[in-house]
Parts: structure tokens; C-alpha cells; sequence
């Protein structure tokens, strides 16, 4: 058994306080029900730059005070809903909060640093939201910038129990994702569900050996964790994003589950955003997004 396989304890909901936020916080609780793992949630009280020069206000102490204040008083209330609305008799999470001033990427990991959370909960993007959680994309940031697994659920998303995860891959190079597929297979196997490795591609795949590569990959995987529940599927399709929703709408997956590659300058000018990122924009069912552990040169 491999070293790095772990339970689940925390997972961290960060929050605005929208109708978004409060379904992926009412997601997160149910999941971290079927997890057996706590719950946090997160606020972020984003408090414009006191640096004269960039042409913002300064903010009255108070003022931020009274942000904190009213934070302080929407957690509760979130708290409260979580715990009040489940009537269940089986495992309640215990629910945690807290709340400060900063940006959105610095307070979610040091929180999630600190909290030694295991995964980030958050909803998808509303370009309409201005609650004090929100400064530009949150969704894209979080991508960007989370230390630990994020998991983004979309209003689309309705809670039921997990049981096939889509690992979107590179199957010819399998080997990159090693780190993350561990993780995943820790996370699915407390969910009892099947992993199924995709690999969106133009090309057709008839290559015996390379048919027999992957086989013997998997078997590979398994033998290492004692995990047998892992498949492979192939999907021709130009665009990465149009093969993955098909999947999402044809696949009977619940989740899917992604790595993101950190892009730098070039790339953002010549590709614009990443899969990952255009995925997040759109998808009906929850993404988990990996960080990429490996670095760029």
C-alpha cells in the first residue's frame, strides 16, 4: 500500500453568501456526510488597497469591522442552515467558520494550510455576484491557486452518492498524472466508485501495443493501491472541451475530475484559457480540479 493514501477529515466551503454559494455549501455538507470528513466554511472580506497611488479609498477601520461583523453573522446563518436542514440519523459534520480580510487566494489556503483541509468546495462563477467574496473570477483564481484539490459544484449539480469519477488524461503519457490519480483513488475509494481514465484525442487508436500499454498501466495502478475499480476509455473528438461534455452528458459519470496545467504568459496569449478553466465556465456536474505538483520550465 502506498504511503501517500489518506482519509479524508476537512473539507473547506468557501463562500459569498449567494444562491450559488449556499448550493455548493449545501453540496459540500452532503458530501462530507458520505465522506465522514468536517466541514469549514470561508469568507473572504476583500478591502481595497490602502496604496494612495492606485487611486482607491482608504477604508475606515470601522468600516472593515462592520464587514467582519456582517461576515460573521451570514456564517452563523449558513452554519445553522447546514446543520438544521439535515434530519438524518446517520454521521453530521461538524461545521466550523471563519472569516478575514485579504484576497481570496491568500485567506482559502492559509485556511486551508492551518485547517489541514483536505479539499476546497466552491460554486461555479456568477459574472453577476458582487457579495464580498467575489473580485473578478473567484472560480479562475481558485484554479490557479489552491493548494489541495478544488472541487466546484455548478447550480446544475444535485447531490447523490458518487459512483463513477471521470479522470480526463493524457493516456499516452500516463505517468504525469501518477500523484494526482493516487489521490483520486484515495477519494474514490472511500466513495466506493469507479474511476474511468479519459483521453480526448483526434486520432484513431488502433495500435495494438498501444492498446496492451495501457492495460498493463492499470493493472499496474491496481496491483500498487489494491484498487481494481479503474477503466480506461478513448474518445475521438477534435476539441478537448467538446469531447469531455460529451462525456459529462453520455459517460453516466458523476463527477470529473481534472489536472490543471499551470500556463505561463505565452501560452495564455496564444491558447487563452486552460481546459480546465473552460470547463469550469460551462460544466452541468461537479469538477474536481488537481493542482499541478510538477513544476514548469
Amino acid at each position: 500500500m502506498l504511503a501517500t493514501l489518506y482519509i479524508m477529515k476537512k473539507l473547506l466551503i468557501a463562500t459569498d453568501f449567494s444562491t450559488t454559494a449556499k448550493h455548493a455549501a449545501e453540496y459540500g455538507y452532503l458530501l462530507a456526510k458520505q465522506l465522514k470528513a468536517g466541514v469549514f466554511l470561508c469568507n473572504t472580506i476583500t478591502i481595497p488597497a490602502e496604496a494612495s497611488m492606485s487611486g482607491m479609498t482608504i477604508w475606515p477601520l470601522e468600516e472593515s469591522d462592520t464587514l467582519l461583523e456582517d461576515s460573521t453573522e451570514e456564517l452563523k446563518r449558513l452554519k445553522a442552515h447546514l446543520e438544521q436542514t439535515d434530519h438524518t440519523d446517520t454521521f453530521r459534520p461538524p461545521v466550523d467558520y471563519l472569516n478575514e480580510a485579504g484576497t481570496v487566494r491568500d485567506i482559502v489556503n492559509n485556511s486551508t494550510f492551518k485547517q489541514k483541509v483536505d479539499m476546497i468546495i466552491a460554486g461555479t462563477h456568477q459574472p453577476d455576484v458582487l457579495g464580498t467574496f467575489l473580485l473578478g473570477n473567484h472560480t479562475h483564481e481558485l484554479i490557479e491557486t489552491c493548494i489541495k484539490p478544488l472541487l466546484i459544484v455548478p447550480n446544475t449539480a444535485s447531490f447523490k452518492p458518487i459512483k463513477k469519477i471521470a479522470f480526463a488524461t493524457d493516456l499516452e503519457h500516463p505517468e504525469n498524472d501518477l500523484e494526482q490519480l493516487y489521490e483520486l483513488i484515495t477519494f474514490a475509494r472511500t466513495l466506493n466508485a469507479e474511476i474511468l481514465l479519459t483521453h480526448i484525442h483526434n486520432k484513431s487508436y488502433n495500435s495494438m501495443n498501444f492498446e496492451k500499454g495501457i492495460e498493463k498501466f492499470l493493472v499496474e495502478i491496481s496491483n500498487k493501491v489494491n484498487y481494481p475499480e479503474i477503466y480506461y476509455r478513448i474518445i475521438k473528438q477534435d476539441k478537448v472541451e467538446q469531447g469531455l461534455d460529451w462525456l459529462c452528458e453520455n459517460g453516466q459519470i458523476d463527477m470529473l475530475a481534472m489536472v490543471h496545467r499551470k500556463h505561463d504568459f505565452l501560452d495564455r496569449i496564444l491558447h487563452g484559457s486552460s481546459h480546465t478553466k473552460k470547463m469550469a465556465d460551462h460544466i452541468a456536474i461537479p469538477l474536481l480540479v488537481y493542482p499541478d505538483t510538477k513544476p514548469k520550465y
